[in-house]
This record gives structure tokens, sequence and C-alpha cells, in this order.
């Protein structure tokens, strides 16, 4: 953000709030031609006052005309903008490790620190706060970089690359939930890179899951499922000498495998894929959350009845779902259940009951809003089931589609 001329950032927040140059400048008090000297940079924006004014109009904290991070309510549902993607992919085209050899690295954040951070991001993404974890990403990519290159030498090397691969995980994760395709393809690549580096086979292979994820969402689902299944086979237990974390890791890659398979229309691969992990779910005794899977057996039924809706076995889905464990499907993480159920209203919406559809939207919101306001599948879900909605939507569905920009 800090890398945007103060112009430029003028001009995206007025064509975001759709105003155009007469208006903002009406609205100002000056001129047209004054408002598009600011934006193309040719006329500085050299007094406060006017900064603050401009920022009164645009309804914004002034902090982000300024470059900074500005104050925030921590549960704040604001989504990503292109600034914030802007200010992500800054921090992800660093090159620490080069730089090194020219430059003396900047003085890294201590080990205790970087894994607190990681720790906090990671919860954070659990809970479905993905606007808030969007934000902080840049500062914890930078921090972690830094680590990385600094105790590149140190007893404490394999640690800082370990927390450097996670970095790169959440970073591939929340970008592929919120639509920035490309860069949850790259952030996922570094993370296999520095994985290997850290000398974990675990992190590996959930890093490869986020890169299949990334191409999935790509639609090259072939190849999602091609590595994902690669990996298993690395990875698959042997008798007596598998811990549950390496259970949880290969049934997790097994689930992500599956959902690719389904994606193009394999269900055979698809229902081998499943039962395999249903069988190592088995094995690790009840639903875990080794190395961030939220891997187990109500989860595998999850996955179940995503693959269905992939589909396009709607009625399959809602037999699954209905037939869940409410207690242990309540014990899973926010970001599970509240993906579950936009998958659910995609599955009542391919067999004709909107209501229900509408119903899981509304579930989903109110369990982990981001999951459903920040998403483009939801959006897209979520218009369907007003279009297909005979008479008018309930109150609460029109507010929920009020709040996305979703026209009723």
């Amino acid at each position: 953000m800090e890398e945007l001329p103060i112009g430029r950032r003028v001009s995206y927040w007025r064509n975001r709030r759709k105003m155009s140059q007469q208006v903002f400048a009406d609205r100002l008090g000056k001129s047209k031609s004054w408002v598009d000297k600011v934006e193309r940079g040719v006329r500085r924006l050299d007094k406060f006052s006017v900064v603050y004014e401009i920022a009164d109009v645009l309804q914004l904290d002034v902090q982000l005309l300024l470059g900074k991070d500005p104050e925030r309510r921590p549960d704040s549902m604001n989504c990503i903008d292109q600034i914030e993607v802007a200010e992500i992919r800054s921090a992800l085209e660093r090159y620490d490790q080069i730089s090194a050899f020219f430059y003396a690295t900047p003085e890294p954040p201590p080990i205790t620190e970087m894994r607190k951070a990681a720790l906090h991001a990671w919860q954070t993404w659990e809970h479905g706060r993905y606007g808030v974890l969007a934000r902080a990403l840049p500062k914890l990519l930078r921090d972690a970089q830094a680590a990385d290159t600094a105790y590149a030498h140190s007893d404490d090397s394999r640690e800082a690359a370990h927390l450097l691969g996670q970095v790169y995980q959440l970073a591939s994760s929340v970008l592929r939930k919120l639509g920035e395709l490309d860069l949850s393809w790259l952030a996922a690549d570094r993370s296999i890179a520095v994985s290997q580096r850290a000398g974990d086979q675990l992190l590996a292979g959930v890093a490869t899951t986020r890169v299949a994820n990334a191409l999935r969402a790509l639609g090259r689902h072939r190849a999602a499922l091609e590595v994902n299944v690669n990996i298993a086979n690395r990875l698959c237990p042997t008798p007596g000498a598998t811990t549950d974390d390496q259970l949880s890791v290969y049934g997790f890659l097994l689930l992500q495998g599956a959902m690719a398979a389904s994606c193009i229309g394999d269900s055979a691969t698809m229902r081998d894929l499943l039962s395999a992990a249903q069988e190592a779910a088995a094995g690790l005794g009840g639903d875990k959350n080794h190395y961030w899977t939220s891997f187990g057996p109500t989860n595998v039924l999850v996955h179940r009845a995503a693959a269905a809706v992939e589909l396009g076995e709607g009625g399959l889905a809602i037999s699954i779902h209905d037939g869940l464990d409410p207690t242990a499907f309540n014990a899973m993480l926010p970001e599970r259940r509240a993906h579950h159920y936009l998958d659910m209203a995609r599955g009542f919406a391919q067999v004709g009951d909107v209501e229900r559809a509408g119903e899981m939207l509304l579930e989903g919101d109110l369990l982990a809003p981001a999951e459903i306001r920040c998403r483009p599948i939801a959006h897209e879900v979520l218009s369907d089931v007003l279009r297909r909605t005979r008479g008018t939507p309930t109150a609460s569905l029109a507010e929920l589609a009020e709040q996305m920009g979703v026209g009723v």
C-alpha cells in the first residue's frame, strides 16, 4: 500500500465508491480539473487538512489514503480490496535470500515472536476471519522472510523455514478463498520449496494440498488430482510405525484428491480416495487438527457431501448432511463448518430447495461471516437463490444480500 502514490489511492477509492470525478469535486468544493491532476500525480496533496477532507468525502479511514494500516475493529468483516492485494503481492515478490548477498539483512523478529504470530494467524484462519488475516499478511510475510534469511546459518534455521512455510500456506489459503488465484498458487509453490529446507515431509505434504487447491481453483483439476495422490502414496501409513500427524496429513491429501476427482467427474477414483481417507480417519480414532488439517471421521463425511455437490448429486449430499452427528460437527472449527454450509447451499439449490439453500447461507454467515460475504462462489450461490425464489425473500436473506451487494 505504501508503494502506491496517494493520487492513485484517491482514484481507486473514488471509483470503488462509484463516484465520478465531477461529483467528487463538487463534494470537496474543488474543480474537476483539480481532482484529475491529483489523481494523475500532477498536483501534490501536501496539506493534511485536504487529505482529511478527501477521506471524509470517501467515508474512508485517513490512514488508508496515507498508505498506513488503519485502526480496525478486530471483528471487522471488511473483505480484501485491490490495494491490500497489491501489498500482499509486494510482500510475495521479495527475495530476501538473494538480497542478502548484496545488502545487510534487516533485523529479524525473534523466533519466539514469529512462533506466536504464526499461531495467531492460524487461529484467525480457522475462525474464518479472512479480511483480518489478509490485512496482517504483508507484515507477517516480510517478518517471516526476514527471519528465514537471517537465521539461515544458525541453530534456528529449520524452525525459521518451517514458520515461513506456514505463513506461505496461510497466504495461499486465504488468497484462494478471496479469489486471488494466481497469487494463491505462487504462495503455495513457495511453501513447498521452503518446507523441503525445513526438512519436514509432513509440512511439505500439507503444502502440496495448498498447491493442489490453487490448481483446482484455476480449473486444472487433473493436475491437482495427480499431485495429491502422488504425495499421499509417499506418506502411506506403515503398520506400527505411523504417527497421528502422518495419518492426518495422509488422509488430508486423500480428501483433496477426492475433491479434484469429483471436479472432473471421475466418481470411481473419488470413491476410492474417500474410502481410503475413511480408513485413515478410523485409525486416528476421532477428529483431530494435526498439522492444521481438521482431519477425522467427521471431516471425511463433510468432504463426501462436498464431492457429491461437485458431481451434481445434491440429494446424496443432503442425505450425508442429515446424517452428520451434531455434536461432532459442532466441535469442528468455524471455517470448516461454514464451508460445509456453503457447499450444502449449493446442494439444496441443485435439488430445487432454494429455501433451505438460503438457510444454509444464513447459517454459514452466523458462524463465519467472511466465508459467505467474502467468497466469490458464495455471491454466485446467493444470486442464484434469489433469482429462483418465488415471491419476496425472507427479511434475513434480503438483508444478507444487501450487505453483500447482491441484487434482490
